[in-house]
């Protein structure tokens, strides 16, 4: 007999009954999805999850009455297993709404295209985040046994931390960034898939988040002890060694994983120019962006850290590195933060 097909239960929150519409277009032919609902306030979509069973909460937050930022706490505690995908509008403020609501917790977001921009390339990102954030593709989708791994020995000591994100990863790297002290000298280098809009936003959260400066990678920027050094939504961030110091630089090649930034360039940089003293950490996000570049860092003899499956929005990311074996850790952000200043040892303290 075969098994039945998973059906992924969607809700739409948007006041724009046009909006409203084309996103039923693009979900109504799909077999494994099945639109349930749809809200023209978010006090609405509040109300039907108490009779609905839903999965995936597309969500504007630009809206009268309750906005999506004041809403998707609401939200996430009357659906708290639906991950809720932000359809973000292309202004500023849409940028700033945009990254507040993925630090909390909101799992992914989605420009609104301008008129004629809903072709069939954003039909397909669409169909494949939500398919990814509902956990029915397998290459993302959570493991209902938990992987059983002997954790890979801690190898050097790291001159600098290394960490790459994607879906779900900004709330994942505010609780990781919380708990790292504003003494702990050691740089911090973050890959995080965005939009080039967003990235001076998300710039300004982490620099919030870590209590420490932020700044963006570019040609020669010095990487520097207790700062934030942030790829740019429009290059991979790379690293060198120059005249002793370890700079940045930016490349624009295509990357296996297709995306830009991808955090493969950062950590295959990283693990030359610090001969393997690098602490790389793996947050929630879809795809296997970084597993060459933690490859290259482990066979360095740098060490490798991982977020579990039970934290992650979407665990694609950190479950490659964790199912070769080459996570030193696997746990929650907190957790993981822990493991790496620990791993980092009396030096990297003021």
């Amino acid at each position: 007999m075969t098994p039945q097909k998973r059906v992924v239960r969607i809700m739409i929150v948007d006041d724009s009954l046009t909006v409203r519409t084309v996103f039923t277009r693009m979900l109504q032919n799909e077999e494994d999805m099945r639109l349930v609902t749809t809200a023209n306030t978010a006090e609405r979509g509040i109300e039907a999850l108490a009779s609905h069973e839903i999965d995936v909460i597309m969500l504007d937050l630009e809206m009268p009455g309750m906005g999506g930022i004041e809403a998707l706490p609401k939200l996430q505690q009357a659906a708290p297993k639906a991950q809720i995908l932000v359809i973000s509008s292309l202004t500023a403020d849409g940028a700033e709404h945009t990254v507040k609501a993925l630090s909390l917790g909101a799992a992914d977001t989605m420009l609104k295209p301008r008129p004629g921009g809903f072709n069939d390339d954003y039909r397909n990102t669409l169909l494949g985040k939500i398919r990814a954030l509902a956990g029915v593709d397998p290459t993302t989708a959570k493991p209902s046994v938990p992987v059983a791994r002997a954790p890979k020995t801690l190898g050097k000591k790291p001159q600098v931390v290394a960490i790459g994100a994607s879906t779900g990863g900004i709330h994942a790297l505010n609780l990781f960034l919380r708990k790292v002290p504003e003494n702990f000298e050691l740089p911090i280098l973050i890959t995080q898939h965005l939009p080039d809009s967003f990235i001076p936003v998300f710039a300004k959260q982490m620099e919030m988040a870590a209590r420490r400066p932020a700044v963006l990678a570019d040609e020669g920027v010095e990487i520097r002890s207790g700062h934030i050094v942030i790829a740019p939504g429009h290059g991979h961030m790379i690293v060198r060694k120059s005249a002793g110091r370890l700079v940045t630089g930016l490349a624009y090649h295509p990357v296996k994983s297709g995306c830009m930034p991808s955090v493969d360039p950062m950590f295959e940089t990283l693990a030359e120019a610090c001969d393997g003293h690098v602490a790389a950490v793996l947050l929630s996000g879809m795809g296997r962006d970084g597993t060459e570049g933690a490859q290259v860092i482990a066979t360095a003899g740098g060490s490798i850290f991982a977020q579990n499956a039970e934290s992650c929005a979407v665990w694609g990311m950190p479950r490659a590195v964790t199912e070769m074996g080459l996570a030193s850790a696997v746990l929650p952000p907190e957790e993981l933060a822990e493991k790496v200043l620990s791993s980092a040892g009396a030096d990297a303290w003021a």
